[in-house]
């Protein structure tokens, strides 16, 4: 090595020793900002509604869909699953934030890494202060370096704003668990709605027929001059109105069937083959178990979602805290430059003639910012106090989704056993009624009452019987159970990866990676 590049190299590494050093122990600054500390909660022991219905034995809500035992059920969950573009929308949501984490990562290293080079023709003026007819005034100019910043993460900047991306990476693992939650629990709640406008379908063609023959009996009895024509005319009435709801649940059904098909991820030309034909009200069993409080906290993805946003801001107030003091980098660039003027030429761009250097440390302190940095802080502290209100309000919303559901299971449970005496006896009180009519003993107001209560109490009794498995469903969702689903599965399907990948390189981001159940238990 010439002796010049020998000089100036030593020159250099005696110039960076320290700096470097500084750099290495700057791991060891102090950083700003609170540590998360997750947030004090009331926490319940018991639930309100406990009887012999519903026990407390703790018990993993994973596939709670299947205590129903129907087969069709199940098939439209799995089916959903795969296929539902909301759930898959939430599932890209993670690998944003994975590459954001990455962005976070990588602002600990030299923030600034750049290559270049140019090449210049230059051409002076005569008329320029100083210029010096001896010299060459036309000439081009050859540059190639490498121009580097590293800002030291003396506050602990970069460090709090990796916490608040990886804070946010659990998050969005969160929000896609409570989506696939909510995704489980509605397709449940869609296939239930249908399965119970099936069975008041069912039963209005009943009565349609029950009440055409009582129009017949009063008919007959009309041309016999035994009755009035006011008999028939209230029996036209009567099925004219028991007719009418035909259209409107086939309405009903039809659009459940449409809200179903979305769910499912799907034309609704094709629902039909994966619904079946009409099938019956899935049934809850005597005794299910909703596990004790506590396990609540755990297993909502929701709580823990509002947990770790917390904690993303909780880190956010310290990366705004840096900002109130100096900062501290190290600067350099080293490169080679000729031109052809004078003994130099473009051939000697890589002599160490042609070696320039510019290294040192630097530093920029925002003084004068008229409150605005402290401000910010201050915006940022309290941003992390609502998110704080935020997650003991998502944790009292939870034990009141599970107490609501609970008292509605338990409650239409009971109105289902009375609505089903009801239906009983006003199906006899209408054969009663049309056997007096048919022998005179009663009038066609008699017929007609009670063929009207029953049409209302088989209808009371239908929904009352599915508003048992409505409730049951909305209880298990608020236990949080059904995330579970996603375990052992990539978060996207195989086409979104295969197009993500075709398009740009991901590296190794889109292979699964285990992620942690809660912050609250790290």
């Amino acid at each position: 090595m010439p002796g010049k590049s020998r000089y100036q190299l030593c020159r250099v590494m005696t110039f960076l020793a320290p700096l470097f050093t500084v750099t290495v122990l700057s791991g060891g600054c102090t950083t700003l900002g609170p540590d998360f500390v997750k947030p004090e909660v009331a926490e319940e022991t018991t639930w309100l509604e406990q009887n012999q219905e519903i026990s407390s034995t703790p018990q993993e809500q994973t596939a709670w869909w299947k205590i129903f035992n129907d087969p069709v059920l199940d098939t439209l969950v799995e089916t959903a699953y795969a296929q539902n573009l909301s759930l898959q929308i939430a599932g890209l949501r993670i690998f944003e934030a994975r590459a954001q984490l990455g962005i976070a990562v990588g602002l600990q290293y030299p923030q600034t890494q750049t290559a270049g080079g140019s090449a210049s023709a230059v051409g002076l003026s005569e008329n320029s202060p100083n210029y010096n007819s001896q010299a060459d005034d036309s000439f081009n100019v050859y540059d190639a370096g490498f121009d580097a910043a590293w800002e030291v993460d003396f506050w602990g900047r970069f460090q709090r704003g990796i916490e608040a991306a990886d804070a946010n990476l659990s998050a969005s693992v969160a929000d896609y668990d409570n989506a696939l939650i909510s995704l489980t629990a509605e397709v449940a709640r869609v296939y239930v709605n249908i399965r119970t406008l099936e069975e008041q379908l069912k039963i209005a063609y009943e009565n349609i027929e029950l009440q055409k023959k009582s129009l017949n009996i009063a008919s007959v009895r009309f041309r016999n001059g035994a009755t009035t024509e006011l008999d028939v005319q209230q029996a036209k009435t009567n099925l004219a109105d028991t007719r009418a709801q035909v259209p409107v649940l086939k309405r009903q059904l039809r659009q459940a069937n449409n809200a179903l098909s979305i769910l499912m991820g799907m034309p609704p030309t094709e629902l039909s083959g994966v619904l079946g034909e009409s099938g019956t009200i899935p049934e809850a069993p005597d005794q299910v178990a909703a596990g004790i409080p506590t396990e609540l906290l755990r297993r909502r993805p929701d709580v823990r979602q509002a947990e770790l946003q917390a904690a993303n801001q909780s880190a956010l107030i310290g990366v705004a805290e840096t900002d109130l003091y100096p900062r501290f980098s190290l600067l350099g660039s080293i490169g080679f430059q000729t031109s052809d003027t004078g003994n130099s030429s473009a051939s000697d761009m890589f002599d160490s003639d042609s070696l320039g250097y510019s290294v040192g440390p630097a530093f920029s302190w925002n003084i004068l910012n008229y409150g605005r940095l402290r401000n910010n802080v201050r915006v940022q502290d309290a941003r992390y106090q609502q998110t704080i209100v935020n997650y003991q309000n998502t944790v009292l919303r939870a034990y009141q989704e599970v107490e609501d559901a609970m008292v509605g299971f338990i409650q239409a449970r009971e109105e289902s056993s009375i609505r089903a005496e009801g239906t009983h006896a006003a199906k006899r009180s209408t054969e009663i009624s049309n056997i007096q009519y048919r022998e005179g003993a009663v009038d066609f107001q008699r017929v007609i009452d009670s063929e009207r209560a029953l049409v209302t109490q088989q209808d009371l009794w239908t929904r009352a019987r599915g508003d048992i498995s409505l409730n049951l469903i909305a209880m298990y969702k608020a236990l949080g159970g059904g995330w579970q689903l996603r375990e052992g599965h990539s978060f996207i399907s195989e086409e979104n990866r295969k197009a993500m990948e075709d398009r740009t390189n991901w590296g190794d981001l889109l292979e699964p990676e285990e992620q942690p159940e809660q912050l609250s238990e790290q």
